[in-house]
């Protein structure tokens, strides 16, 4: 991941409701989740949730799919999985300090 990159998924998860989307997105896996029950989970107005979409989708945090009517948002594992990977590349001098990011997340493709 390139530094500018970083900069701009940073500053889309700097804002308290677009965390929150983005975590709940994360959760939701691979599958993802409709617009109307994020917000309706998150208790965003439509109008709101849009901006934070837009947001999350211009740094390449989130993707979406149409999927009838609906319009179905996922995170983007790849990148989460770049930031990540960005932000503690030069830590513990070095090595990684992460056991290869176990986390089990088998829709991350991470594997323990």
């Amino acid at each position: 991941m390139e530094t500018n990159q970083a900069i701009a998924s940073l500053a889309a998860l700097a804002a308290a409701s677009r965390l929150e989307v983005y975590r709940l997105l994360v959760r939701a896996g691979p599958d993802g989740m409709p617009a109307g029950r994020i917000a309706e989970a998150l208790g965003l107005p439509a109008s709101s949730l849009s901006f934070h979409l837009k947001e999350l989708a211009h740094a390449s945090l989130v993707m979406s799919r149409q999927d009838g009517r609906y319009v179905i948002y996922t995170a983007n594992y790849a990148t989460m999985n770049d930031l990540i990977q960005y932000l503690t590349e030069n830590c513990c001098q070095g090595e990684p300090c992460l056991p290869a990011l176990a986390t089990g997340c088998e829709s991350c493709g991470d594997q323990p």
